[in-house]
């Protein structure tokens, strides 16, 4: 498209000059000349008579009239109209040497003088041989602002189809903050001063959205943006106080419970042991006895009666001595698991919503602090 759009503009160029050579003839009755092929129609000066109107300028049926509505002309100072217009042709000669560079320079400064549909297409123009899609499609745009009257037909055809192919191979985003003060801004250029709005198209691709104020956790957000696809994100500025909440590991009853178990074995424990007591007084006392009524017969021997007695005693003096074992560790288990589930902080999520759902997670670490990114579909 970009060879046509040349080969267009070199071939008006060539008709204008062909049409300077030829010689003078008589003037006829005024009347709008038909537009030769250009860029785009020429913005010309305030009203003129249609007796003034050269050819090869691009005038529309409409501009090229003394009469009519012209609402891109409104507030615009024939003066003002003029410089425009001279700007105007020395971007499409740049245009057509090329120099796309210095056309969109010259288109640039004609708009400062005059918001013509008819410059913003040539610039548009320009922008596409320097692949700018963003801007180019915020020109097309802009040209198609008035509908076709100040555009040529085929002209006005022409961006409605670039700008329909613009819009498939863009993203759109949709970026809000309601933080008074905040600085929003995308891939490092400020958008706004919150609480506000930006709607716009940027180029499919991984791009950074970033909302930042004093005193406040920094959202940044880096992610891919898909072509054809509308994302909005809501972006929240919170204090670290408003992100933390206090949880613990497990129910509060559970190293409660473990501590009172270990307790519980400790208590069996003690019972054994005061049983093991008891049993070794009454071994005691039997053998005292048994050597007290047998005291020439070469002391007390000792019988299966008495040996199951000590054996009974013994037997529950380890389990005694076991249990207190047992019953300590799940005390001391029970001790660092209700250290354990002491409140601590963690930090809740920030939501981001978009076309499907994005989510915007603070983390904070020694290094600094900062937001990953999540979603669902």
């Amino acid at each position: 498209m970009r060879i046509v759009w040349v080969v267009s503009l070199l071939a008006a160029s060539v008709a204008v000059a062909a049409a300077k050579k030829e010689p003078k003839t008589k003037e006829p009755p005024p009347a709008a000349p038909a537009p030769a092929p250009a860029p785009a129609p020429a913005p010309p000066p305030a009203a003129p008579p249609p007796q003034e109107t050269k050819g090869g300028e691009g005038q529309s049926n409409l501009e090229k009239s003394t009469t009519g509505d012209r609402p891109w002309a409104s507030g615009v100072s024939a003066a003002e109209q003029k410089v425009a217009l001279d700007l105007f042709k020395e971007g499409n000669v740049a245009l057509k040497e090329p120099n796309f560079s210095r056309a969109v320079q010259k288109y640039r400064e004609a708009l400062a003088h005059w918001d013509h549909p008819a410059i913003h297409y040539n610039m548009a123009l320009a922008l596409l041989n320097l692949v700018q899609p963003v801007e180019t499609y915020e020109h097309f745009t802009a040209a198609l602002k008035f509908g076709q009257a100040p555009l040529d037909a085929d002209k006005f055809e022409q961006a409605t189809r670039y700008k329909e192919t613009l819009e498939r191979q863009l993203a759109k985003v949709d970026i809000r903050c309601n933080m008074e003060g905040a600085t929003v801004k995308l891939d490092g250029k400020t958008l706004y001063a919150a609480p506000g709005r930006y709607v716009g198209f940027v180029t499919a691709g991984p791009h950074s959205i970033v909302a930042t104020k004093e005193g406040y956790i920094t959202n940044e957000l880096s992610m891919p943006l898909p072509a054809g696809e509308t994302k909005v994100f809501e972006l929240n500025l919170m204090t670290t106080d408003d992100l933390t909440e206090y949880k613990r590991l497990w129910p509060t009853y559970v190293p409660y419970t473990v501590l009172v178990a270990g307790f519980v074995v400790a208590g069996i424990g003690l019972g054994m042991h005061l049983g093991s007591k008891s049993l070794f007084g009454t071994y005691d006392a039997a053998v005292t006895e048994c050597a007290t009524s047998s005291p020439f017969m070469g002391g007390c021997r000792l019988t299966p009666e008495l040996a199951g007695k000590k054996g009974a005693a013994e037997t529950l003096q380890i389990a005694a001595v076991t249990a207190y074992v047992a019953g300590a560790a799940v005390v001391a288990v029970g001790g660092v698991l209700l250290y354990a589930n002491r409140l601590q902080p963690y930090r809740i999520s920030v939501g981001v919503s978009s076309g499907e759902r994005t989510w915007l997670l603070p983390f904070f670490s020694p290094a600094g602090s900062g937001v990953a990114i999540g979603g669902e579909l």
